[in-house]
């Protein structure tokens, strides 16, 4: 039982020391409607996927309004200040 236990916890320590972080990305549409406040729910990657996720529902897909605004904050330089 003992054995078993320290495997799964090496294999859980291997899985989080190989995981690598998540990429924000712009998706080019957004589902859009009286159930998503904001921008909508911007995650689909062809209108296809956005009007399948629409259907039977009070929404619309339109054009991600904010494309590149991951890419700018990736940009943008640090505002901290260093104090010594």
């Amino acid at each position: 039982m003992r054995a078993a236990l320290c495997s799964i916890l090496a294999l859980g320590a291997i899985a989080m020391f190989n995981s690598t972080p998540a990429a924000a990305r712009d998706y080019p549409f957004c589902l859009m409607g009286r159930d998503f406040a904001g921008t909508g729910d911007c995650k689909f990657d062809t209108l296809a996927q956005c009007q399948a996720s629409a259907s039977g529902r009070q929404a619309i897909c339109a054009a991600n309004p904010y494309p590149g605004y991951f890419d700018g904050l990736a940009a943008a330089p640090s505002k901290r200040r260093i104090v010594r």
